[in-house]
């Protein structure tokens, strides 16, 4: 079924926001079918009836648009339909489905959908959500260390226990062959897969990786996308993003430094660089789970400071890469250990080249490494000579 089609089934004033937002129907023909058949399903009702909302809240959790990287007119379309539902409901019903919560007042504020509702208001009059209140997901980092020092300790004392009772004429290898035993046992029941560790390479290719000097390629550098940003409410210099990085669990919330230099409109819906692998930290009471690429001057400060632009066309949680076959291949650690210094070692080789590419300089070397995703150059889109951090 076409657009044209789709559209004219829907109600009004519900076809009346879809044309009067003047949002994009699809920029390529895979866009446009997937665009007219989201408008169809709206079309039938079903989609937003209460027993559909958990399936929508499941296929919106890594998603920012339900279609593309872009809004469409199927996102209109789907807020519009949702709108008598979300404006019922109570906040406790609200922190249930977070994703879909999300969704719909990411929708809501879009400068076309806002244009495209005064005509047919107060039917899609805004609806105000108490996001300030919502329980914070709880991201637990993985311990693995602890797992294994653990098991090796109990594995030990097995081992003394078992060693202990024997008599003189007992072969001293056999506590080590039962230990062995136990080894591929536990292999088996991991479908013969070791769990990755950071300690314990044996033999094969570890995510250990932070084992010797620091290279850039240790860095996770992903896309992501600002799905909503706020002021920290104390902290004046700082801003509280959601960044979607295509994650299953959704959005990050990340907080930057960047109140004095980069606008809150020019933060908003904004497509950047995030490293996504250094550790936690609080900032004013706020826990942030990434950091935003961005360049400062070499004027410092005071010069400016504006965020590291991807290739167009980008998408949440696409990899961002050192050029170089010593590192486009390579795996980045799961998550910087703040001894090590890695990321503090690499960073002062972090610059924009007279072409405003994004790249780094090897201090020993002198060698250029830009830093890309598989579609092109990030940039900066006016600095030449600039620190990134």
């Amino acid at each position: 079924m076409s657009y044209e089609s789709s559209l004219s089934r829907l109600p009004s004033p519900l076809k009346d926001l879809v044309v009067n937002s003047q949002v994009d129907v699809g920029k390529t023909e895979a866009d446009k079918a997937e665009v007219a058949q989201w408008i169809e399903k709206v079309a039938e009702g079903e989609v937003v009836k209460p027993t559909a909302l958990p399936d929508l809240e499941t296929q919106l959790v890594p998603r920012t648009y339900i279609v593309s990287n872009y809004i469409t007119a199927a996102d209109v379309a789907l807020y519009g339909a949702l709108h008598p539902v979300f404006s019922q409901l109570q906040p406790a019903q609200l922190y249930t489905t977070p994703a879909l919560t999300r969704y719909f007042d990411h929708i809501q504020t879009r400068l076309s959908v806002l244009a495209g509702a005064c005509a047919p208001s107060p039917a899609f009059s805004s609806v105000s959500f108490d996001l300030a209140s919502t329980p914070p997901i709880e991201r637990k980092p993985d311990a693995p260390k602890k797992k294994e020092k653990t098991s090796a300790v109990a594995e030990q004392v097995e081992q003394t226990a078992a060693v202990a009772p024997k008599e003189d004429n007992v072969p001293e290898n056999k506590p080590k062959e039962k230990k062995e035993k136990k080894k591929d046992a536990a292999s088996a029941d991991n479908g013969g897969k070791k769990k990755e560790k950071v300690s314990a390479p044996a033999g094969g290719k570890a995510v250990a990786e932070d084992a010797g000097e620091p290279v850039p390629s240790m860095i996770d550098m992903r896309i992501g996308h600002i799905v909503d940003v706020k002021k920290h409410p104390e902290a004046d210099s700082l801003y509280i993003e959601q960044i979607d990085l295509g994650e299953e669990t959704g959005p990050r919330t990340v907080v930057s430094g960047l109140v004095n230099y980069i606008p809150i409109e020019e933060m908003r819906d904004k497509y950047l660089v995030c490293i996504c692998n250094l550790k936690p930290a609080n900032m004013r009471g706020v826990k942030s789970f990434a950091m935003v690429l961005a360049a400062t001057s070499k004027d410092g400060k005071d010069g400016g400071v504006e965020l590291i632009q991807p290739p167009p066309g980008s998408k949440p949680g696409e990899r961002v890469y050192f050029e170089g076959s010593e590192y486009e291949d390579a795996q980045p650690v799961t998550q910087m250990n703040p001894k090590k210094k890695i990321f503090e070692t690499i960073q002062p080789g972090f610059t924009t080249l007279d072409t405003k590419e994004a790249a780094w300089i090897n201090p020993i070397t002198k060698s250029v490494h830009k830093i890309r995703t598989k579609d092109g150059i990030c940039v900066a889109p006016n600095f030449v000579g600039a620190s990134l951090s």
